[in-house]
C-alpha cells in the first residue's frame, strides 16, 4: 500500500528521461583541453585527417534541416522499428556519419584523439537518440585521461545515466558513485535517486540505503534538515528489504520534517504493513492516521472502527464513523450499528467522573487507572488522561508500555512537544515503532512543554 507514494521505479525513470535532453544538450568541447595542449600535439595527423569531416558534420547540424527533422524523428519514436528507421535517417543527413565515425575510430590512438573520438561518438549518439552510443562516446572520453576537471563530473554523470537508459544498471551505478563522491550535482536533483535505484536494479539495496544513510546522518550532524528525497530514497531501501526498524525511523523521520497527511499516510502504512500489530496496538497508530489527516479509504476508516471496538469507546467510533460517511469513504451499509452505538454515548460520557474518582483511589489498581485514562483518552479529554495515566505508572503491575506510549499521545495532543518525546521514548517493545511515530508527530509540533 505505501509503496506506490515512494520514488516508484517507473516515475524515476520517466522524470529522468525528461531531463536528459536538458542535461545532455550541452556539448563537451574539447577546445579547453587543446588550449592546454601544445597546438601540434593535440591530435595525431592520421586521426585529424578522418576525424575533420566527422566534426565539420556536427558542427553544421544545428543548420542542417534535414538532420535536424531526421533527429526529431528519433526523440519521437516508440518502436525499435521506428528508432532504426530515424537514426539511418539522421545517418543520410550527415553524409554517412557512423561508417565515417567507425574509420576515426581506428585512427583514435593518442590520448587526445580518443577525447575528441569519445566527444563525437557521443554527440552524434544524441542527434540519433542513442543511449548506448551516447554511453560509449563518454566512456571513451573518462578512459582518455583527458576530460578537463570541471567537466569531470558531468561526464562521469552522463555517462551513468545513459547506462542506466541503457539497462546496465550495476555499470550506471559505477559511473554515478564516481560522479556523486566528486561532488558533482546535476540541476535536477536526480543524482541521487538515480544512483539509488540504480543500486536498486543491480541487487544492491544495501548499498543505496548505506548512501542516504552517510547524508542523513551528516545532515544531522550539521543540524541542517535532511533532504526529502534521501529520506524517501532510505525508506524505500528499508522497506524494500522489509526491516522493521529502520524503516521505522525513515518514517518518522519522513513524517516529522516533512509533515503532511500525504507523508504521514506513507509513514504509517508502512509501519503497519511490517510491525504486524494486535488490534490494541495498531489503535493508537489508526488514532495517529485520525490525528494527522491521513486516512484515505475505506479499508482505514474500517480498520480503525475494528480496533476502537464500538462498544468499549462509542463516543471515539462514531467519531470516526461520521467522518468517514462526510468523505463518502463509508456507507451506512458499512456502519449499521452506528444508530446503537450513538445511543450508548450520553450514558458512557455520565459514567466518566465516577470512573475518574474510582481510579484515584489509593485501592485503584494499574489496569482500573490506566483503563480510565483510555476512557478520557478517547473522548479527547487529553489534559485528564495524563494525570490518570502518570497515577497508573506509579501502580504495580502496571504495562509500563502501553501507559507511556498513550501518556505521550495524550501530552502531544496537548502540544507538549518535549514531554511528549520524553515520555515516548521510553516505550519499547512492540508498541515502540508507534511510539516513534507519535514521538515525530509530538516534534513536528515543536511547541515547548508548558
Amino acid at each position: 500500500m505505501a509503496r506506490k507514494f515512494l520514488i516508484s521505479r517507473i516515475a524515476l525513470a520517466v522524470a529522468m528521461t525528461g531531463g536528459i535532453a536538458a542535461a545532455a544538450a550541452p556539448t563537451m568541447v574539447v577546445a579547453k583541453e587543446k588550449e592546454k595542449a601544445p597546438a601540434k600535439a593535440a591530435f595525431s595527423k592520421e586521426y585529424s585527417a578522418v576525424a575533420a569531416p566527422v566534426d565539420k558534420a556536427i558542427a553544421e547540424s544545428k543548420a542542417n534541416a534535414a538532420v535536424q527533422a531526421a533527429s526529431q524523428k528519433a526523440q519521437a519514436a516508440k518502436t525499435d522499428a521506428e528508432k532504426a528507421a530515424a537514426r539511418a535517417e539522421v545517418d543520410a543527413a550527415m553524409g554517412g556519419v557512423l561508417a565515417q565515425l567507425q574509420t576515426a575510430e581506428a585512427q583514435a590512438t593518442q590520448p587526445f584523439d580518443k577525447l575528441k573520438q569519445g566527444e563525437m561518438t557521443r554527440n552524434v549518439g544524441v542527434l540519433m537518440n542513442d543511449p548506448a552510443m551516447q554511453h560509449k562516446g563518454l566512456v571513451m572520453m573518462l578512459d582518455s585521461g583527458q576530460t578537463s576537471p570541471e567537466s569531470l563530473g558531468q561526464v562521469q554523470y552522463l555517462a551513468g545515466v545513459t547506462a542506466y537508459q541503457s539497462g546496465s544498471y550495476d555499470v550506471a551505478a559505477r559511473y554515478l558513485k564516481q560522479s556523486f563522491d566528486g561532488g558533482y550535482r546535476d540541476t535536477q536533483n536526480m543524482i541521487q535517486p538515480l544512483l539509488a535505484d540504480s543500486y536498486k536494479r543491480s541487487n544492491n539495496p544495501q548499498a543505496a540505503l548505506d548512501m542516504v544513510k552517510q547524508e542523513l546522518e551528516a545532515a544531522k550532524a550539521s543540524g541542517a534538515k535532511p533532504s526529502e528525497t534521501s529520506i524517501r530514497s532510505a525508506l524505500q531501501a528499508s522497506y524494500d528489504a522489509k526491516q522493521l526498524a529502520p524503516s521505522t525511523e525513515y518514517a518518522a523521520m519522513l513524517a516529522q520534517y516533512y509533515p503532511s497527511p500525504a507523508s504521514w499516510n506513507i509513514s504509517t502504512s508502512i509501519v503497519r504493513q511490517l510491525a504486524s500489530l494486535q488490534n490494541a496496538e495498531n489503535l493508537d497508530l489508526m488514532r495517529l492516521m485520525y490525528a494527522t489527516g491521513a486516512m484515505k479509504d475505506k479499508r482505514d476508516y474500517l480498520e480503525y472502527l475494528q480496533n476502537v471496538d464500538p462498544r468499549a469507546f462509542p463516543g471515539e467510533a462514531v467519531k470516526v464513523m461520521d467522518q468517514g460517511l462526510s468523505k463518502n469513504l463509508l456507507t451506512q451499509a458499512d456502519v449499521p450499528d452506528r444508530a446503537n452505538t450513538a445511543g450508548r454515548v450520553a450514558a458512557d460520557k455520565a459514567s466518566l467522573p465516577a470512573s475518574e474518582r474510582d481510579a484515584l483511589k489509593p485501592a485503584a489498581t494499574a489496569a482500573q487507572v490506566t483503563g480510565a485514562g483510555d476512557v478520557f483518552l478517547s473522548y479527547e479529554d487529553y489534559a485528564k488522561a495524563e494525570a490518570l495515566y502518570k497515577a497508573a505508572l506509579g501502580k504495580p503491575g502496571v504495562d509500563a508500555n502501553k501507559a507511556n506510549l498513550r501518556l505521550g499521545m495524550a501530552q502531544a495532543m496537548q502540544g507538549k512537544s518535549a514531554d511528549a518525546q520524553g515520555t515516548l521514548a521510553k516505550v519499547t517493545g512492540t508498541r515502540a515503532p508507534v511510539a516513534k511515530l507519535w514521538a515525530a508527530y509530538a516534534a513536528s509540533k515543536g511547541t515547548p512543554a508548558s
